[in-house]
């Protein structure tokens, strides 16, 4: 039986994981180095590098195999999905739910915030010595709609409740019932989208979600609307976006783009009406400790024989 744990963390920074010899593991450390600590057969529960990059974080996934569980430390597992065929059926995929929900809704709401009080305009004029006063837009009586309503959507919902909104709208996949209210399924953006003043995507990347905010999408969207990205970058047809920002019909907040990282000489950079910030919505102060207590709390369960938290997806199923 194998019992290698990879970690992208030395053992000793984690506390709470399982002693050892106690637990029966072998603790192996990889941050994605190009050398692998150990023969990725023996592994067993591999935690993927964070912010490596997916050819980084599939390179050992076709050697392991007698690996049982793969643990990201990513909400979104999508730079997993080139490797995945390579495992044997029945592999526990686990997200990192809980770790970036506090983090990327921080986020959201600066670059809301930044955007609308015009905050890019200011820190430029401070550069040049002009004093750009004037009326600027409010967050306080604008409607909001998140597209994409799990667990970071739902941590952005609540962020924005001191704010007064107006009103904050919520699409998922498929309606479901919230604690605040409905969740309105993708199907009813058409109807949506022309009343809200900001749209919020969080949805995780999917073969559903892969161009979504399309030239149909943003057309729906009403003038002088704001559309914030901490999803994926892909979940936006980057050129259908780009010409509602030149045409001065939109405005938008990157955290993330298509391609990423966005190259230099790329149009995006400097369009009208646009803040883009690095894909920083996960890598904050906060990240590292909520990562380190889900790693000890997911292989205590795993060396007890527990089921596992935060399981998205199974192998061969």
């Amino acid at each position: 039986m194998t019992t290698d744990v990879w970690l992208p963390f030395e053992a000793h920074e984690i506390e709470g994981l399982p002693e050892a010899s106690e637990a029966g593991l072998n603790y192996r450390y990889w941050d994605g180095g190009p050398d692998f600590p150990a023969n990725p057969a023996d592994c067993a529960f591999y935690v993927v590098p964070y912010l490596k990059g997916d050819e980084v974080s599939v390179r050992p996934l076709p050697a392991m195999t007698s690996v049982r569980v793969v643990q990201t430390l990513t909400a979104g597992i999508d730079h997993l999905d080139s490797g995945l065929g390579s495992l044997a059926p029945g592999v526990r995929l686990c997200n990192a739910r809980g770790v970036h929900e506090a983090s990327t809704a921080e986020l959201a709401v600066g670059l809301i915030l930044a955007s609308l009080r015009g905050i890019p305009r200011f820190v430029e004029g401070q550069r040049v010595e002009e004093w750009r006063a004037g009326f600027y837009p409010a967050l306080a009586d604008k409607s909001v709609l998140i597209v994409g309503y799990g667990s970071i959507g739902s941590a952005i919902e609540d962020r924005l409740t001191p704010f007064e909104c107006a009103r904050v709208a919520r699409v998922a996949r498929s309606a479901r019932a919230a604690e605040r209210g409905p969740v309105h399924p993708l199907t009813e953006l058409p109807s949506l989208l022309p009343v809200a003043d900001v749209v919020v995507l969080s949805t995780p990347l999917t073969e559903d979600t892969r161009g979504l905010v399309g030239a149909d999408f943003l057309a729906h969207m009403k003038d002088g609307a704001l559309l914030v990205n901490v999803a994926r970058g892909p979940v936006v047809d980057t050129g259908a976006l780009l010409a509602e920002l030149e045409s001065g019909r939109l405005t938008a907040a990157l955290d993330v783009t298509d391609p990423e990282p966005l190259p230099a000489g790329h149009p995006l950079w400097h369009a009208p009406g646009v803040l883009i910030s690095p894909h920083v919505g996960g890598s904050s102060s906060a990240y590292l400790p909520r990562a380190r207590r889900l790693l000890a709390a997911q292989l205590t369960k795993y060396a007890a024989g527990q089921s596992l938290d935060n399981v998205v997806r199974i192998t061969g199923s």
